[in-house]
């Protein structure tokens, strides 16, 4: 590749950004990265009507916190600005205008009852309305129209729309680096509106030209742009520019049934579709997953490295990556899997790292807290101890509150399970040995306990199922005598006299 890499991802900023537009961000940047490129973030606002407040902001904020942040884009200002079609609507009319003049485009003063009427006349003789070669000579415009009723009409500043002129019987080769040799016959296109009388261009005009003056080389996006594929092609043909490269990428289906993922399926299986929340929506952040856990997920979704290997860093993917190897057919999304991921990545992490984040989330769950908890020694031991079978940060209070409190109460199943005659007796033998325990860690407490039990003959299970249901209240947990060591000897045999009071 000669010519500099540079792609770029074009949301419109009319809402919160969806996991599949992440996904298409996140390949545009592994494919510009790849190739020592650039990677444009453009925004696309040109439907001023559809415009939400804080949707710009918030697409900026999700890719910077999935890792994957531009290079030009709105704040960060290069040769190529500026980043919002709005602020480059001057662009777009001499553009229009060369169209016309060369014979791709033309006037069209329709108004929009009558254009109902026709689609509505076509519905009752079981056709479709399409406006293109086959009847716009009947319809408003200056190819039906004399040059001087043409302008005419312009003078009188009646609305118009510039329509492109989709040619006539012939047949376009379009090539996509994801689906190969694509033939559309012209006949089937219709004459897409380019520009409004409002001074706003459409999609399809704008996305030409910023794409063209940005100096894109390949546009990666979604497969819902394909129908739009012809038209763009034969719009670089008529303006004499070169087209850059297309990948349109398959789509993330539904995790049962048919059709793509949306927020809806989020909603009805509990779990995020957007990378950080929108409103009342929950993102990948605020659900507690890691930003890598999530990069790596949707790099596997629709895209296949040729190996067995799951997990890759960014850097891998990076190296890795290649449009090649997307698949053409959609990506069925897998809510496990995803928690899978991040169960894989919080075990990555150090103790260290982890304890910091568990402190954070309980200084944000509780409004009071034993000193314990943010005592980062021992939140540290804690997380050594129960993080094996955490997916999420959150998790680890579920599988560790015993080590912050004492348990109030104790599993009943468990009780009457464990709980016999002279299971006081024995209790009470174990807390006596624990407080003659002078060196007090996991070992040496082991040692002591196990030497008692054999010598006086009696079963492992008898002793060590009712310790642990005094302990932390039910019958999980690591190792007893690793959770014994990190509460203490006072701790220990506190708990151990307040369930026999108590049980």
């Amino acid at each position: 590749m000669s010519q500099k890499v540079r792609v770029r991802f074009a949301p419109s900023p009319t809402g919160p950004l969806h996991i599949g537009g992440v996904r298409t961000a996140l390949f545009n940047y592994l494919f510009a990265k790849k190739h020592g490129g650039d990677f444009v973030l453009r925004i696309e606002d040109t439907d001023q009507n559809r415009y939400v407040e804080g949707a710009e902001a918030y697409i900026v904020e999700a890719l910077n916190w999935c890792g994957i942040p531009f290079d030009e884009g709105p704040g960060r200002e290069e040769a190529f600005g500026p980043y919002r079609q709005s602020e480059r609507k001057h662009l777009y009319k001499d553009y229009a205008l060369e169209l016309i003049e060369k014979g791709h485009a033309y006037y069209a003063f329709d108004t929009s009852e009558r254009l109902d009427f026709h689609r509505k006349d076509h519905e009752e003789k079981g056709k479709t309305f399409i406006y293109n070669w086959h009847n716009r000579l009947k319809l408003t415009n200056s190819l039906s129209l004399s040059a001087e009723e043409t302008q005419t009409k312009l003078d009188a500043g009646e609305d118009y729309v510039i329509r492109f002129k989709s040619p006539q019987d012939q047949e376009i080769v379009l090539n996509d680096i994801i689906r190969g040799e694509i033939k559309i016959d012209t006949n089937v296109l219709d004459d897409k509106i380019l520009f409004k009388s409002d001074g706003m261009p459409t999609y399809h005009l704008a996305n030409i030209v910023d794409d063209h003056l940005m100096e894109i080389t390949h546009v990666i996006r979604g497969e819902e742009w394909l129908p739009s594929l012809a038209l763009h092609q034969l719009l670089y043909n008529a303006l004499d520019w070169k087209a850059p490269k297309f990948a349109h990428l398959p789509l993330i289906m539904k995790p049962v049934g048919k059709g793509k993922l949306s927020k809806r399926d989020g909603e009805k299986g509990g779990f995020p579709i957007f990378p950080i929340s929108w409103n009342e929506s929950q993102g990948y952040r605020e659900a507690g997953y890691f930003p890598e856990a999530v990069i790596n997920f949707l790099a596997l979704l629709g895209w296949n490295p040729g190996t067995e290997q799951e997990l890759f860093s960014l850097s891998a993917l990076i190296e890795t990556f290649s449009l090649e190897r997307v698949n053409k057919s959609g990506a069925r999304f897998d809510p496990e899997k995803t928690k899978w991921y991040n169960h894989q990545y919080l075990q990555k992490k150090s103790d260290k790292e982890l304890a910091f984040s568990f402190i954070a989330f309980l200084q944000n769950s509780f409004t009071s807290l034993p000193e314990s908890a943010v005592n980062l020694e021992y939140v540290t031991k804690v997380v050594s101890l129960v993080k094996e079978r955490a997916d999420f940060v959150s998790d680890l209070w579920e599988l560790g509150n015993y080590f912050f409190e004492a348990p109030t109460s104790y599993n009943e199943k468990a009780v009457k399970k464990q709980w016999k005659e002279n299971t006081p007796q024995l209790m009470q033998k174990v807390a006596e040995i624990l407080e003659v325990t002078e060196d007090f860690n996991s070992a040496t407490v082991e040692s002591n306990v196990k030497a008692w039990i054999t010598d006086n003959e009696l079963s492992f299970g008898k002793v060590m199922g009712p310790l642990r249901l005094i302990i932390v209240g039910e019958l999980k947990g690591p190792h007893i005598f690793d959770i014994l060591a990190l509460l203490g000897k006072e701790e220990s045999v506190g708990r151990i006299k307040k369930a026999l009071e108590t049980i």
